[in-house]
């Protein structure tokens, strides 16, 4: 068998690329196939989350290394903050090396990345303190004193933060950088949206809202999550066609970004299709509500088993599910009869259950019998 520093080898010299190189160690690291009797969980979606126990065991090593050294350089009274995290973030830098560029595992790796990320915005932080001196803002109206300074400021944390996270994947290909990504373009376009309405307002252009206006005024921001939720969504999906047969990193990629889509996503359809308060959180689902309620669950799921993408699923039921709870214990005491939410938690609770027995041959039912087949041959493939 070929040793990943081998394979490694033939990326530097130009033999391989490094997409065939993570085809072949995935290729390497496919399980033989499955007996008839095991077909039940052969059609899962890949969770290339964690490499084993000794990943786990080195995982916590990890942690506990970088806490004593954390502890160990707090102690000094002469040590700043900006030292401190260039060196947790060179350490995590060459633990990677080690951990992540030769040994390949995997949930070491997304901690070793996470931490290099907190470094960074660590220094970052440190440095914009510095220079808005924030510190002597006492009252809301000292902000304003912010405003000329704020676009370098956002181009700073969000431009610095990307920057990073792209520079990490492109030496050790973690995964979970595409969602540091998806982040930090959706922070900038929430922070240039709010500086725009701010200008409006302060030019006169844009009236600052009542009370009554506030509710109208959240309702038409939520197209800023929205859009951005699409925009994540879209990339994934491209990962997904991509790599349809799920080998590569692009396709652990897409997993991260499907995460980040769903709440993006989610909450802005519900508040923007049943008209509840965005302000105070006030829910009153009644028959209407919960009618869009159902058709936007109907929506997600039919686009999850279309794309095979579970990880799109569980974060839009769990963002139903707690809605509902938080109806239900909410109303418990001046409600009688069965409230609508009531249905939706028990039809939430039985699709988890039904979909997590059988995924694959739901997905053949409903997606292949639906979509033609010029279609189907773009989407992952249909599962035995």
């Amino acid at each position: 068998m070929i040793s990943d520093e081998t394979l490694d080898l033939a990326v530097k010299r130009a033999i391989i690329s490094a997409d065939q190189r993570d085809r072949i160690t995935a290729l390497a690291k496919t399980p033989p196939p499955l007996p008839a009797d095991a077909e039940a969980t052969a059609g899962d979606e890949p969770m290339r989350l964690v490499g084993g126990g000794n990943d786990l065991f080195v995982t916590v090593g990890i942690v506990l290394l970088f806490a004593g050294a954390l502890f160990a350089l707090q102690s000094f009274s002469g040590v700043t903050v900006p030292f401190t995290a260039i060196t947790l973030g060179v350490f995590a830098w060459l633990v990677a090396e080690f951990v992540t560029r030769q040994r390949r595992m995997r949930l070491s790796s997304t901690v070793l990345g996470l931490g290099f990320i907190a470094a960074v915005l660590t220094l970052i932080g440190y440095y914009l303190e510095g220079r808005s001196e924030i510190r002597a803002i006492q009252t809301p109206a000292q902000i304003a004193v912010l405003r000329p300074q704020a676009t370098f400021y956002a181009l700073v944390l969000f431009g610095g933060t990307a920057l990073a996270a792209v520079v990490h994947f492109l030496r050790f290909r973690v995964p979970i950088m595409a969602a540091v990504l998806a982040l930090s373009f959706t922070g900038a376009a929430f922070f240039f949206a709010t500086l725009y309405f701010y200008d409006g307002v302060t030019t006169g252009q844009v009236l600052m809202p009542t009370l009554d206006q506030l509710p109208d005024i959240l309702s038409k921001a939520l197209y800023v999550p929205l859009l951005c939720g699409f925009a994540v969504f879209g990339t994934a999906v491209a990962f997904d066609l991509h790599d349809r047969e799920r080998f590569t990193v692009w396709s652990d990629c897409a997993f991260w970004l499907h995460v980040i889509s769903a709440p993006l996503l989610v909450h802005p359809l519900f508040i923007l299709a049943t008209g509840q308060d965005v302000v105070f959180g006030e829910i009153e689902p009644g028959l209407s509500a919960s009618v869009m309620l159902g058709l936007l669950i109907v929506g997600f799921v039919y686009v999850a088993l279309a794309i095979d993408r579970r990880s799109l699923l569980v974060p839009t039921l769990a963002y139903f599910g707690s809605l509902g709870i938080y109806y239900l214990v909410n109303s418990a005491a001046n409600t009688t009869g069965i409230p609508p939410f009531a249905l939706i938690l028990l039809v939430i609770g039985g699709m988890i259950i039904l979909f997590g027995a059988g995924w694959q041959r739901i997905r053949r039912l409903i997606v292949g019998a639906t979509l033609p087949t010029s279609l189907l041959t773009k989407l992952p493939p249909m599962k035995p």
